[in-house]
């Protein structure tokens, strides 16, 4: 962190000052983007973070559907995405025609839909997780079975912990860096970094989840390694990720389960499309401010409120 960055960082902290803005940080984003963040998180939790916060402006560091939640639950703030086109391979598989016809389709089973989708099909669910309490919710329903979307990698994983019926919306929804990610990948890892505990997340295919020490999301990769007697890691999820955890834990190592100069499908493109400069310019032009209508925001909305009721949240 030197020379510009460090003047960008100085830059945009006097601008949350001026502004009574917070800047919400995903746990991929780059090094010094988490630094000017005032909360750090998975999407679910940056979400609620959104829901609470007092201030006037929210910059959401992150891929555009989290932009738009925030802005979803917030109609009376100012919600600013420093690069609306950053997208997401898994909320671009999922459109709302597709849900309407499964909705159809199955119309007794209660749909669950991965954070990581539009507004707009968000407003079509019944219930909204991110991969650290999609199991627990989808475990609390009455239904034997459950339309869950779009991620069918982490409905995988649900289906094998709940013992439901999952239909995935849709069949072959994938993260397009999760989807790279091959047990032959982990052999090599673990072969190279002897003795350290591999973290997975549970959007990566099954055969990866099945071969790892611990699997969780994010938030939960950083509690287990705090919590863990064990000094070294290997962590299977974007390498954004590694950031967030010498961040949070500085005492350990952290590797990642492959790096950028070995295959590019480490890193996701569009998370890194969101970079300071692109957060300074949005503070201090009003850049790329995000609405949603209403209605979608108040349908949206329920099904967030129905799985905080679930994880006793509210």
């Amino acid at each position: 962190m030197f020379g510009m960055s460090s003047d960008l960082i100085k830059e945009i902290r006097e601008l949350k000052k001026e502004r009574n803005a917070i800047i919400l940080g995903h746990n991929y984003m780059d090094y010094g983007v988490q630094l000017v963040s005032d909360f750090t998180g998975d999407s679910y939790d940056l979400a609620v973070k959104a829901m609470k916060t007092d201030a006037d402006v929210i910059v959401f560091a992150g891929v555009y559907f989290m932009a738009e939640q925030a802005a979803a639950l917030n109609q009376n703030k100012t919600v600013l995405s420093p690069d609306p086109n950053a997208g997401c391979t898994l909320s671009d598989s999922l459109d709302v025609d597709t849900l309407s016809e499964f909705k159809k389709m199955y119309p007794d089973a209660p749909v669950v839909l991965y954070i990581n989708t539009s507004i707009y099909t968000k407003a079509l669910a019944d219930y909204i997780v991110t991969s650290s309490t999609a199991v627990k919710v989808v475990s609390s329903l009455d239904s034997d079975v459950v339309l869950f979307g779009p991620d069918a990698n982490l409905a995988n994983f649900v289906e094998k912990k709940t013992g439901k019926k999952i239909i995935k919306v849709p069949p072959n929804g994938r993260c397009m860096v999760h989807a790279s990610y091959t047990k032959q990948l982990m052999e090599v890892a673990r072969r190279k970094y002897k003795g350290a505990v591999l973290m997975a997340h549970p959007e990566s295919p099954l055969e990866i989840l099945e071969a790892s020490d611990f699997v969780g999301s994010t938030n939960q990769m950083i509690e287990f390694a705090r919590k863990s007697e064990s000094r070294d890691f290997i962590v299977a999820t974007e390498i954004g990720m590694i950031n967030a955890l010498k961040l949070q834990v500085p005492e350990k190592t952290f590797y990642p389960l492959v790096t950028t100069e070995a295959c590019g499908c480490a890193r996701c493109p569009y998370m890194a499309m969101v970079t300071l400069k692109k957060i300074r310019d949005s503070l201090v032009e009003n850049k790329h401010v995000v609405k949603v209508d209403l209605e979608t925001a108040e349908r949206a909305k329920r099904a967030f409120e129905n799985t905080m009721k679930i994880l006793g949240k509210t």
